[in-house]
């Protein structure tokens, strides 16, 4: 048994990131990646239950993402983390990069995750968009 509950509100972001076929992930306040979704799966390459949990160094490592000009994006300026710092949505058009190394151009939604109390986390949602990283109103 873990030493510590996660809150509620990410128990149930899970499910219902669980229960859909948009690739999705999920972060907690701190920005570790604490799940993503079979489609994201497809498309990153692994599933998460053979990668598990990843500190925010971690996940952009591993996955990006990347702006235009395939340069890293640093933490603070990613759409997941001003939607935790700013507690609003924010919409961007990133480049991900899959465990085979495959590049992608996303359109992603990142939504804070508001507790009774705090902030405990954000979703990103994303959508693999057709122009295979060309320029396309970004």
């Amino acid at each position: 048994m873990e030493s510590a509950q996660k809150p509620l509100e990410l128990i149930l972001a899970r499910n219902l990131l669980s229960s859909i076929s948009t690739p999705a992930f999920l972060v907690d306040r701190d920005g570790v990646l604490i799940f993503y979704n079979d489609a994201a799966g497809v498309l990153l390459g692994k599933a998460f239950e053979e990668r598990g949990t990843m500190s925010p160094e971690e996940w952009g490592q591993t996955f990006g993402p990347f702006d235009e000009h395939d340069e890293a994006i640093p933490f603070e300026q990613l759409p997941i983390t001003r939607a935790l710092r700013d507690g609003r949505p924010v919409h961007a058009h990133i480049h991900l990069r899959s465990a085979s190394g495959e590049r992608h151009r996303v359109e992603l939604s990142a939504l804070p995750i508001v507790g009774t109390e705090s902030f405990r986390g954000a979703m990103a949602i994303f959508w693999p968009t057709a122009d295979n990283g060309a320029e396309a109103g970004a």
